[in-house]
């Protein structure tokens, strides 16, 4: 059994930060990409930025220069830093991982339960 569990959401003010965590739990052999999507409300689930198991990265235009992915995979863990943050922004934001639980078989994609981000003043 596999786990996410997403932590570091909030309220903040305009031009704020924060810093979402994920952290992968259960049976492991290994992961290959990690990142962030954001739903809000009344708008399609997109993606914000992942991060693949050699380190290459992608944001989505949104959010270049402002948010920053990174991993750290002896804790199966990818990490969101959020500056300058605008209020739309604002999303309900799920992590997800690309996860091989055992040492011959494919991947399957789990996904994090969610933390809110609220930007407003």
């Amino acid at each position: 059994q596999v786990q996410l569990v997403e932590s570091g959401g909030g309220l903040v003010q305009p031009g704020g930060s924060l810093r979402l965590s994920c952290a992968a739990s259960g049976s492991i052999f290994s992961i290959g990409n990690m990142g962030w999507y954001r739903q809000a409300p009344g708008k399609q689930r997109e993606l914000v930025a992942q991060n693949s198991s050699s380190g290459i990265t992608n944001y989505a235009d949104s959010v270049k220069d402002r948010f920053t992915i990174s991993r750290d995979n002896a804790k199966n863990t990818v990490y969101l830093q959020m500056n300058s943050l605008k209020p739309e922004d604002t999303a309900v934001y799920y992590c997800y991982a690309n996860i091989t639980p055992r040492r011959f078989g494919g991947f399957t994609t789990y996904w994090g339960q969610g933390t809110q981000v609220t930007v407003s003043s």
